[in-house]
């Protein structure tokens, strides 16, 4: 048994005990993280430079690749790190950073996309009102309070878990450190001190999935009121890829948190944590920039040769 105030690191699980296994987790990690910042860093870039394209829904998805820079960069280096020195150690005060940082990204990540998706509902359902309902200002705010409630959504978690009795050790059963990891190892007693920020928890993401769903209701409905087949198409190309997103974020999460018990595996939790922390950042990028003509011919006019008219 011991206490928090004894606790001066974790251990983080590493993928394999073998060296060699450990080397190619260092290179899979390293070939994702740098696909992440490479496409990431394109987006920033482009919209920044490119004046056509400070309109509002690129405004909020330049904020939505500079959280996915955050959140792999927030896991994957550590962990990185950890297999090329053959160590699980981290520290106390890193690992507390690191878990609030990761909620502070992920959770400003589903509000960004609550926000996202009622961009195009205004946009597509409501275009006359589009430069009053999202003016510059308006979008600032916006986006302003997406990262204050993150962070403060963020803060309240991780002070609460960090400041519980931890009776159980110090192994954490994660590659990184995370709030419901980090209570697993609290007293069983002291636990029920997070059970209504959990129930908050809920709520708030209930909340957010059913504002989308209602959105996209809505704009699905007035796509097919458009009278012209190009009209339609050019409408939905510009909802595809935050759907997309939201789909990947939503269904990794839930089946990330909602799985079964019964088929709940230290191996398993592994792969699944990789596919909703590591994944999303890595393949966002690829997604909106595959569907959206208008950012290819700014990446195109951004980088001579970087993608051909097709």
């Amino acid at each position: 048994m011991s206490n928090s105030s004894s606790i001066t690191h974790f251990l983080l699980l590493p993928f394999s005990g073998t060296r060699q296994l450990q080397l190619l987790h260092f290179c899979l990690f390293l070939a994702i993280y740098l696909a992440a910042l490479l496409g990431n860093g394109l987006i920033i870039t482009t919209i920044a430079w490119d004046h056509h394209l400070h309109t509002p829904m690129y405004f909020f998805l330049l904020n939505l690749a500079l959280l996915d820079l955050g959140t792999i960069s927030t896991t994957v280096p550590k962990s990185m790190t950890n297999s090329l020195r053959d160590t699980m150690a981290i520290s106390y005060s890193g690992c507390a950073a690191q878990a609030y940082f990761f909620l502070l990204l992920i959770s400003a990540d589903y509000f960004l996309l609550t926000t996202m998706s009622y961009d195009r509902y205004v946009a597509i359902c409501r275009p006359l009102h589009y430069e009053t309902l999202l003016g510059s200002r308006v979008c600032l705010y916006m986006a302003a309070a997406v990262w204050a409630c993150g962070a403060l959504y963020a803060l309240l978690h991780t002070a609460n878990a960090f400041s519980l009795p931890l009776c159980q050790g110090n192994a954490v059963e994660q590659f990184f450190c995370e709030v419901p990891q980090i209570l697993k190892l609290s007293c069983s007693t002291s636990y029920l001190r997070e059970l209504w920020l959990l129930v908050f928890s809920v709520c708030l993401v209930f909340v957010c999935f059913v504002l989308i769903v209602v959105s996209y209701v809505q704009i699905f409905r007035a796509v097919l009121r458009i009278p012209s087949q190009q009209g339609r198409h050019k409408a939905f190309a510009t909802c595809l890829p935050h759907l997309a997103v939201v789909s990947l974020v939503t269904s990794t999460g839930f089946f990330a948190y909602l799985k079964p018990s019964s088929i709940s595996s230290p191996s398993l939790d592994l792969v699944v944590s990789v596919l909703y922390s590591v994944m999303p950042p890595a393949v966002n990028p690829l997604i909106y920039s595959l569907r959206n003509q208008e950012l290819k011919a700014a990446l195109s006019q951004l980088i001579p040769g970087c993608f051909q008219k097709q």
